[in-house]
C-alpha cells in the first residue's frame, strides 16, 4: 500500500501542474494612460502698430502734439492687451 499511495502523490503532481499550464492565458487588457505632453505655443503674432508721435515735427502747434501723444497712450494700451492676450493664450 505504501507504494501505492507514493505513486499516487508522485503521478497526482504533475497532473496538476500540466493542468495549471493548460489554461487559457487572461485575455489582453488595454488601459489608456492620459500623459500630458508639451506643444509649442501658436499664439497669433502681435503686430507692432506705427506709433502716432512718430509722425510729428518739431513746428507743430502744442495742442497736436499733445493730441498725438494722447492717441499714442491709447495704442500703446490696446497694444499691450493684445500681447498679454497672446502671453495668456500660451498657459
Amino acid at each position: 500500500m505504501t507504494s501505492s499511495k507514493i505513486f499516487q502523490k508522485l503521478f497526482l503532481l504533475p497532473c496538476l501542474l500540466l493542468v495549471g499550464c493548460a489554461r487559457k492565458p487572461p485575455p489582453v487588457q488595454y488601459v489608456r494612460v492620459e500623459v500630458p505632453v508639451q506643444v509649442p505655443c501658436r499664439a497669433p503674432e502681435v503686430a507692432v502698430p506705427a506709433w502716432v508721435a512718430a509722425g510729428l515735427r518739431k513746428t507743430d502747434s502744442l495742442e497736436v502734439k499733445v493730441r498725438a501723444l494722447l492717441a499714442e497712450r491709447r495704442q500703446r494700451v490696446g497694444y499691450e492687451k493684445q500681447l498679454q492676450a497672446a502671453a495668456t493664450a500660451c498657459r
